[in-house]
């Protein structure tokens, strides 16, 4: 898995927002729209997500904790270099 787009997003004011992001995983496929966010813990992930009839967002790839957790160490090491 790596990413293949990063793109930091500049801060003008207090926006959580820190980078938009594409990771292509092992079999070749892109997996576009992720986001990474700043929260009071620090850095995290955040799939890409619908918004739903209701007018609430909902993740579009639903991931295992496992993967997430991965996908968010590589992609904060990408973000810090």
């Amino acid at each position: 898995m790596k990413i293949v787009r990063m793109n930091p997003i500049q801060q003008n004011g207090n926006g959580k927002m820190r980078a938009y992001f594409d990771i292509q995983i092992d079999n070749g496929m892109i997996l576009k729209g992720f986001r990474l966010i700043s929260g009071p813990s620090g850095l995290f992930v955040s799939p890409p997500a619908e918004k739903g009839k209701d007018g609430k967002y909902y993740e579009s790839i639903i991931l295992p904790q496992d993967i997430k957790n991965s996908i968010q160490t590589l992609a904060i090491e990408n973000y810090n270099k």
